[in-house]
């Protein structure tokens, strides 16, 4: 009796692996088969250069921000925010960023820029 109650529960076991693995596989296959949305390419049509925080400066911080900005369908920069990067640098990036302007779209899209400060 003890015997037949493992191997029913082997055979559980071994099912739900299978519908596990099975289940994988279609996610995998969807993931490759479905595009994923990336940041939309738009021309810049206007760029204001980033002010180097003077503490920055001082501090000799360099580096790359990655700002997201959300542009309109005229080209407006509407909302900025911080992606990646140093917090110190990150204000001027945003700043520059939001003062941009861009070719325009068929609607509001999100575009991702990078702004590399270094002392030179």
């Amino acid at each position: 009796m003890l015997r037949n109650r493992f191997a029913h529960t082997r055979r559980a076991w071994r099912h739900t692996g299978t519908v596990l693995f099975q289940a994988a596989a279609i996610a995998l296959a969807m993931a490759m088969v479905l595009p994923v949305r990336a940041a939309d390419e738009r021309a810049v049509k206007a760029r204001v250069a980033p002010v180097y925080p003077e503490i920055a400066k001082r501090m000799r911080i360099t580096g790359l921000v990655r700002v997201e900005a959300r542009v309109d369908a005229d080209g407006k920069v509407i909302s900025v925010k911080t992606l990646s990067g140093n917090h110190a640098l990150s204000t001027a990036a945003e700043d520059a960023v939001s003062k941009w302007k861009f070719a325009a779209g068929a609607g509001t899209s999100t575009v991702d820029v990078d702004i590399n400060f270094n002392l030179q």
